[in-house]
């Protein structure tokens, strides 16, 4: 992180006939995380995009100084680090819901080099998600906002008392996703989130590098 709150554009949300184009105008406007999920149709209901689409994008956003946070939102997180490591990601977060061993997972990734974070549902409490977060020693704890799976959910409100319970419970950077935009990202900064994932809020704006910017200012 470059400062106290960074922007995530959700790349699940892009137009993939634009993809590249999309990219190249968050680049210019500024971003440097770029948010990956990949559902395995088991974990969550669909199979979203997976390394074929990381290892295509992932040499340019490298080069422009970008990093790629993926979001395995799968039952097995562990099988998928070796591919998505070699096709160039550069964390990964798993759900505490997918796993009984958290610091075994957590180890797997590191050993391929990959950053590692937690991610919890809505129905888990942030103490049994912190705990299970300082259990994998993980850099960054993801507290979702809406039930995980499909793009395009509206933000479930209460999750801003499960951020700022989680602020009391971890130091590490927290990161929301789900429905975030201009409109209730300063609310999720203030409740303690530092990394906002936004997908239908830049992907679904014609121009992904302005709406980039429009909720970058609005945490300002």
């Amino acid at each position: 992180m470059r400062g106290d709150v960074e922007i995530e554009p959700s790349l699940y949300a892009a137009d993939f006939m634009r993809l590249g184009a999309q990219i190249e105008s968050l680049l210019d406007a500024g971003c440097r995380i770029f948010h990956f999920d990949i559902g395995d149709g088991h974990f969550v209901p669909p199979v979203t995009i997976g390394p074929v689409v990381l290892r295509s994008i992932a040499p340019r956003i490298h080069e422009r100084g970008g990093v790629l946070d993926c979001h395995l939102m799968v039952t097995d997180p562990a099988h998928h680090f070796a591919e998505l490591a070699a096709s160039g990601a550069d964390a990964v977060t798993f759900h505490v819901e997918a796993t009984a061993d958290a610091a075994g997972v957590a180890a797997a990734a590191r050993a391929l080099g990959l950053a590692v974070g937690v991610a919890f549902n809505p129905e888990t409490e942030p103490e049994a998600a912190a705990a299970l977060a300082a259990e994998a020693g993980a850099e960054i704890v993801l507290c979702m906002s809406i039930h995980p799976g499909y793009s395009g959910q509206a933000f479930m409100p209460q999750a801003l008392a499960r951020i700022a319970r989680l602020r009391q419970l971890v130091e590490v950077p927290i990161q929301v996703d789900g429905g975030v935009g201009e409109g209730n990202a300063a609310a999720a900064r203030a409740a303690g989130a530092a990394l906002l994932v936004a997908g239908s809020a830049v992907f679904g704006d014609p121009d992904p590098g302005a709406a980039y910017r429009r909720i970058a200012a609005a945490c300002a």
